[in-house]
């Protein structure tokens, strides 16, 4: 599915290059840049056994099948330290949202000085959820270490979050799963293995690229 931004669109190019920006800088422990995102992942058990592949024949699936309602999949990333972490949950309410964000300050990088987030537009990401979740001098305290750089709408393809949750679906969640616990404990698994792998993320689509490939999203301002 295409996310197409509208042309001549000063809010989208603005958000776009303010991430860009955030992507080239050279990596700092004290001030790590990392991308947050979630996606669902329905719960869905077999109504008939699968029949395995064989040779000459692929695996057989039914139509069917049962649901069992809905997983939230957390993806926090930092692309230049190839490093990962995935949580899995029942639901993505703004009180989860905050609760992510301080594991992320307090158990992930509590040496940190601030820690630039780079996440997508929903409306619980916001500071608003941290003042939701916890006493005001706690949530203070957790908005004075984050710096939040939110892609432009219909931009979701700036996050590299994004391309990790669909590494993640392709290499581990794509087929059918019928537990939360199943989704969490393989999610995981996936993350401490990619993690110890190091692969790190290269991102390499410039400001200076935007505006020549995407020459068409600027607005044409006249002398």
């Amino acid at each position: 599915m295409w996310c197409i931004p509208p042309q001549e669109n000063a809010a989208f190019v603005c958000a776009m290059e303010n991430v860009l920006e955030v992507y080239h800088r050279p990596r700092d422990p004290k001030r790590p840049v990392v991308a947050m995102d979630e996606q669902p992942k329905q719960l869905i058990s077999e109504l008939r056994t699968p029949l395995p592949g064989r040779p000459g024949a692929v695996a057989k699936v039914d139509y069917e099948y049962r649901r069992h309602g809905v997983a939230n999949v957390w993806m926090f990333c930092e692309p230049l330290a190839g490093w990962r972490s995935v949580r899995v949950t029942p639901r993505r309410t703004a009180i989860d949202w905050a609760h992510h964000m301080r594991e992320l300050v307090d158990v992930h990088y509590p040496q940190a000085e601030r820690i630039t987030v780079v996440l997508d537009n929903l409306n619980t990401h916001e500071p608003a959820s941290l003042y939701a979740a916890f006493e005001p001098a706690e949530a203070r305290r957790l908005v004075e270490k984050l710096e939040l750089v939110y892609t432009p709408k219909h931009g979701s393809w700036l996050n590299v979050a994004e391309i990790e949750l669909s590494v993640l679906s392709r290499q581990c969640l794509g087929r059918r799963i019928s537990d939360l616990e199943t989704v969490r404990r393989e999610s995981e698994a996936w993350a401490d293995h990619r993690n110890r792998g190091d692969h790190a993320i290269d991102w390499r689509f410039t400001t200076a690229d935007a505006r020549i490939k995407l020459k068409r999203l600027y607005p044409k301002v006249s002398g």
